[in-house]
């Protein structure tokens, strides 16, 4: 083997290949879709079956396993937001890191304006929920097409 095959060798080895980085990425980022689309669901069966607070009377997070689980996945979501944003650093994708960056600032203001719903029931806070989805969500699904696939890098 010659010494650029064993450095390349080395570099995939050690994850600094760009195209390791980019398909990191990208199962970073499909996992993300994923988890977006599974809280989205959870929300929806928490807003159907479940007990909306009022302004007078909050509500737990923990109050039922519906939203339990939306509250756990939602924290979960937030990390993977955040690794994906470092992942993009290190990859040094600039369109990438722009639309992580606003995911992950969606996916904090979902969390926020969730957290306002379960306390006051107002009908703003869930609105701002679910426009903030929508937001993080249009970032993921852009990046899923901007990021190059493994067999063209």
């Amino acid at each position: 083997m010659s010494e650029t095959h064993t450095a390349a060798a080395v570099r995939r080895a050690a994850g600094s290949d760009p195209t390791v980085r980019l398909a990191r990425l990208r199962r970073s980022n499909f996992g993300i879709l994923i988890m977006l689309i599974v809280q989205f669901v959870l929300g929806m069966i928490y807003n159907l079956y479940g007990t909306a607070p009022t302004s007078t009377k909050s509500i737990g997070l923990f109050s039922s396993p519906d939203l339990a689980l939306h509250v756990v996945l939602g924290i979960l979501l937030f990390l993977a937001a955040v690794g994906q944003l470092v992942q993009t650093i290190r990859a040094r994708h600039t369109l990438a890191l722009g639309l992580s960056a606003v995911g992950l600032l969606s996916i904090l203001g979902a969390g926020f304006a969730g957290l306002g719903f379960t306390g006051s029931g107002a009908n703003g806070a869930s609105l701002g929920m679910s426009l903030a989805f929508a937001l993080a969500l249009a970032c993921y699904v852009v990046l899923a097409f901007a990021l190059p696939s493994s067999s063209t890098t």
